[in-house]
């Protein structure tokens, strides 16, 4: 029979169609959320992934401050556009977009943004908040895993959740979340020091792949009806496509598709839901400005 496929970008859509009525109602407040987006070089996957959230901000109303900096830019120049960015108050998000060039520390990037401005929920207060069940900005591809698993009515009560990869975007994160009462997942983090990491891939009613390492989860790792998200996604050298390569996932889809009960297709699984879920927290960092308390 084959698995349901899990239509991110439809979800997303859903997602964003309210987001873009939520920030009509803001703006009629005299508030426009303003996210800005900062890109460092011409890593190419990185302007494609900036360029799409600059049409998701554009489709949902929403003020667009990016910057593109040259790939020489010092540190210090970075640095102090932030405290720029901070210190404006008519931006409500600032995402710097990663990888840096290597002579920028990522660390002190990070650091530097306001956490009530950290849409990516990267900062160290954020991802404290995260871990003791506090209000904060989420992270934004763990949160879209969530709703995906939601939306598709996967049921998290009790299940047994496996996640391939420990990276502080994804792997650690949604183990997190997938903990909290309102999942109420039993979570394993399997990693490159895994031992025996079928066996344990086999028992998973939920398995997460975020290793970043292309058709790594074959059919013989997936339990018979689980729900596979793959989240990762590899550029493979292809000379039939006019890019020149073609999208992989973690997941082996052709042949895992047959085992599982559900799965996220690559592209338009998780990627959609990674832009939706940014968008989600630029509105809640621009609503918090109505809100006396803040976030």
């Amino acid at each position: 029979m084959g698995a349901i496929i899990i239509d991110g970008k439809q979800i997303a859509e859903r997602i964003r169609s309210s987001i873009a009525e939520k920030t009509a109602v803001l703006k009629q407040n005299g508030i426009t959320p303003c996210l800005a987006v900062i890109l460092v070089g011409d890593n190419p996957a990185s302007i494609s992934y900036v360029t799409g959230k600059q049409k998701a901000l554009a489709a949902a109303g929403m003020a667009d401050r990016s910057v593109r900096l040259p790939a020489e830019t010092t540190e210090a120049a970075l640095l102090d556009l932030i405290r720029k960015l901070n210190a404006d108050p008519s931006v409500h998000g600032i995402l710097v977009q990663l990888p840096l060039p290597e002579h920028i520390n990522e660390d002190k990037v990070i650091m530097a943004i306001d956490p009530a401005k950290d849409v990516d929920g990267f900062h160290p207060v954020n991802t404290g908040n995260l871990v003791i069940g506090r209000k904060s900005f989420l992270p934004c591809t763990p949160h879209g895993i969530l709703v995906l698993l939601k939306e598709s009515g996967i049921r998290t009560d009790g299940a047994y959740a496996v996640v391939i990869g420990r990276s502080n975007i994804v792997g650690k994160p949604v183990a997190l979340l997938l903990t909290r009462r309102e999942y109420n997942c039993t979570v394993t983090v399997c990693h490159t020091g895994t031992k025996n990491l079928s066996a344990i891939t086999r028992q998973a009613d939920i398995l997460i792949a975020a290793a970043g390492h292309p058709l790594m989860v074959t059919a013989d790792m997936v339990k018979p009806g689980a729900a596979v998200i793959d989240v990762g996604v590899s550029r493979i050298p292809d000379a039939s496509k006019k890019s020149g390569f073609h999208l992989a996932g973690d997941v082996d889809f052709g042949a895992v598709k047959e085992i599982a009960s559900f799965i996220t297709p690559v592209p338009g699984g998780v990627g959609p839901m990674t832009i939706a879920m940014l968008m989600q927290n630029t509105l809640e960092a621009a609503e918090s400005r109505m809100d006396p308390a803040g976030k």
